[in-house]
């Protein structure tokens, strides 16, 4: 088994990582019973509370289950047949109206940023950003991504676009028309509208209660994958963290991507971010995208594509010379909230606040 070294990082996600990955590599088998805490504690020589912390991270994610007075069992697959037979599909997510939304950003902070803004860049808000957005704002989003989700990017692998559908057609344009794509089903509608907008029409992947049904996955023709993993609309289905391998499995096939659509795990229920694909994959075949309109407003038409490598050519050919569609002055303001960490403080408001409520409901 491997040690926890890192003392750059907190022990209780160094404990997390060793652990998760020696489920995933099998070291724990599928049914197999994890070491007791106190066992852990003593071998990588932290607290119990902090061992405590990473088996309930673990268990939040899917990779194991607390089984009373008898400890914690490894519930991760790679193969479907093993989930619970029993699982259902989530109840669709109710709509809220605008200002309805416990995640609302505090609007005084909001507006004290937009004055500064405002006195800080004065004129130079009417000056055009480059085509794939200001490079306050791209450097600010891959610091975040960094020390927030694990994930490895560059400024220049990141472009800026007014909001979800803008960017799901600069997906198809820098791709191809001529590649088959496929997408959930159900899904946000607005996914397939855009993809038949722009020529595609794409293979319906039928969810289960973790995600893509193994055999539906197998079946399709793709070279793109299409997904929402957490908290897919309208299913409210998260994959589980073998589904989440699986897909990675998927894309090792020469030529296919995955478009990671993450569209509000900022606000899962666990202590920690979700597990986001991107970070996962060592292909460099992952897409990744979000929007600001849930975490800041639905006014706020931005978000942001993360873009592998190897595509940054294909990019530049094929769609680079669109201007950015976010005014410079939106853009400057997420920047500014990124920077000075009211972006992750109201994130971590919410998290916390939805985490009670839902203790209370519970």
């Amino acid at each position: 088994m491997k040690h926890t070294n890192d003392v750059s990082r907190p022990l209780y996600l160094q404990l997390y990582e060793t652990l998760r990955d020696d489920i995933t590599a099998g070291v724990y088998p599928y049914g197999g019973k994890l070491p007791s805490k106190r066992t852990l504690s003593d071998r990588h020589g932290m607290s119990v509370l902090t061992v405590e912390h990473t088996l309930s991270l673990l268990t939040d994610e899917g990779y194991i289950e607390p089984r009373q007075r008898s400890g914690y069992y490894v519930c991760y697959s790679e193969n479907e047949t093993f989930a619970h037979p029993g699982a259902a599909m989530p109840l669709p997510r109710p709509h809220t109206a605008a200002g309805e939304e416990s995640g609302s950003f505090p609007f005084s902070v909001l507006a004290g940023a937009m004055r500064r803004v405002i006195a800080d860049y004065g004129e130079a808000l009417t000056v055009k950003t480059p085509n794939a957005g200001a490079p306050e704002l791209r450097e600010a989003i891959a610091k975040y991504l960094r020390r927030s989700r694990g994930m490895q990017a560059s400024e220049e692998q990141i472009v800026i676009g007014a909001g979800a559908e803008y960017l799901y057609s600069l997906l198809v344009q820098t791709l191809g028309r001529d590649k088959a794509y496929a997408i959930e089903n159900p899904s946000y509608e607005k996914i397939e509208a855009v993809y038949n907008g722009n020529g595609v029409i794409p293979e319906m992947l039928a969810l289960g209660p973790h995600g893509i049904r193994s055999a539906a996955l197998a079946a399709c023709r793709a070279d793109v994958l299409h997904i929402t993993p957490y908290r897919s609309f309208p299913s409210g289905v998260t994959a589980n963290a073998g589904k989440r391998r699986e897909y990675l499995r998927w894309a090792r096939e020469p030529g296919r991507y995955i478009v990671e659509d993450d569209y509000e795990s900022e606000f899962t229920l666990s202590t920690k971010p979700e597990e986001t694909l991107y970070s996962l994959s060592d292909r460099q075949n992952v897409i990744y995208l979000n929007t600001f309109s849930k975490t800041l407003a639905p006014s706020v038409r931005a978000g942001y594509l993360v873009l592998p490598r190897p595509l940054l050519p294909a990019f530049e050919k094929n769609a680079g010379f669109y201007s950015c569609t976010v005014p410079a002055f939106e853009q400057y303001l997420i920047a500014r909230l990124i920077e000075n960490g009211d972006f992750e403080r109201h994130i971590n408001r919410v998290r916390r606040q939805k985490r009670k409520e839902n203790e209370k409901s519970g």
